[in-house]
């Protein structure tokens, strides 16, 4: 039997009202499990890969270090593979690829990369251009077949099909975000796509579009990697007017977190450094309501600031997010029924201008890419309230603005 995407979101709710919260963020999971073709590693020691820029740095291209998530330690950085302006770097569910978006302006490409799994190494596959200007963000669909491409200047999402052997192949898919702009004449001057990813049933994708204020949704078919901006009668899939989440004038929707059973759906707002929160209705047009919003920054801060990252503990209690400029990660508990965000603390990063950090795997940890000063600064994570505390580990990277891991077999 198919149940429509919004009624499957109006059950869940309605199961987190009775049921213990460990046994509803287990449900969805569970519906997908297996799809992604991963593994649980069974060793504490990763390969963490480092995008970073090339242009006006020392860097070369991306770097590999070891990480071990029982201890924290990080240990042996080297240069993985030379390449230019990898500023987005995801690790295909596998584990044997790694994807990178080279942000260059028109000459932007994407490049496909085999990971050497001893010594993290990586050989590059095959690079084609992005068909867009300044990719951004990377994500793959839920079966694995397809990388997902936002591209930052140009305004545009486009989907590409990933072979047996890891290799891109032509596109399947490039889609020109369109809407009204919000009200900034230097950021909002026209469409902006700056974070993708697949609903959890792998039938339409968001975008969070930062010059429209708007988390855009497309329908997906996952089986010829096309997307839809029109009314889609098949099942779950909707319209990007019908799935569409609007934000408050200026916000600049930058990136998204899912809370762990995908009812509710946070959004980074980078120029105006607020998270808004939202949940499905639970009626069939699906049009994401939102009812939060909470600032990331200090009551009273005054000065230049841009939000970066925002990321979900894995246990589902806490939200991260990242500012530059104020220089700290924002600490978010969340309310287990409602999905409400209390800000709990702020957290100077250790260094200048934190675009990126990261959870490790295991949840214990949170490292913070420092772009300008050259750092990755690692924090111990409370597992009972969220609170970061340095760790005394910090390891020079030239311009760190990204950082994704993989298991050492």
């Amino acid at each position: 039997m198919e149940l429509s995407w919004c009624r499957l979101f109006g059950a869940m709710n309605n199961l987190r009202r009775f049921l213990p919260v460990a046994t509803v963020l287990s449900a969805p999971l569970t519906l997908f499990a297996g799809h992604m073709g991963s593994k649980p590693p069974s060793g504490t020691i990763y390969h963490a890969y480092v995008g970073s820029y090339t242009s006006k740095t020392n860097s070369k291209g991306i770097y590999e270090l070891r990480f071990d998530s029982a201890t924290g330690k990080m240990s042996g950085l080297e240069l993985a593979a030379e390449t230019k302006d990898p500023s987005w770097v995801i690790v295909h569910p596998g584990g044997k690829y790694l994807y990178a978006a080279n942000e260059a302006g028109r000459a932007s490409t994407l490049s496909a990369f085999a990971i050497e799994p001893k010594s993290g190494k990586l050989t590059l596959l095959n690079e084609l251009p992005a068909q867009g200007e300044d990719p951004c963000h990377l994500s793959f669909d839920r079966t694995g077949k397809f990388l997902f491409v936002a591209n930052y200047t140009s305004g545009n999402v486009v989907v590409f099909p990933i072979g047996a052997d890891g290799k891109l192949g032509t596109a399947t898919a490039n889609v020109h975000d369109e809407g009204t702009l919000g009200p900034d004449p230097q950021r909002q001057e026209a469409p902006h796509a700056h974070w993708i990813e697949p609903a959890i049933d792998n039938r339409s994708v968001y975008v969070a579009d930062l010059g429209l204020d708007s988390v855009l949704r497309y329908g997906f078919d996952a089986t010829k990697g096309t997307l839809s901006a029109g009314p889609v009668r098949s099942g779950w899939s909707h319209s990007v007017l019908e799935g569409s989440a609007k934000l408050s004038s200026g916000t600049g929707p930058r990136h998204v977190a899912f809370s762990s059973n995908g009812i509710d759906m946070y959004v980074l707002g980078e120029l105006n450094s607020t998270v808004t929160a939202f949940h499905a209705t639970g009626s069939d047009d699906f049009v994401p309501a939102s009812f939060q919003r909470i600032s990331a920054l200090p009551e009273g801060f005054s000065g230049r600031n841009d939000a970066a990252e925002i990321a979900l503990h894995p246990g589902g209690k806490f939200l991260y997010s990242s500012n530059r400029g104020s220089d700290t990660i924002a600490v978010f508990s969340i309310q287990r029924r409602s999905g409400r965000l209390s800000l709990l603390a702020l957290v100077p990063t250790g260094g200048k201008e934190p675009r990126h950090f990261a959870i490790a795997p295991g949840g214990n940890f949170l490292l913070a890419q420092n772009q300008n000063s050259d750092t990755i600064v690692e924090f111990r994570i409370d597992q009972a309230t969220g609170k970061l505390t340095p760790t005394g580990e910090t390891l020079s990277v030239p311009s760190p603005v990204c950082l994704t891991f993989v298991a050492v077999e």
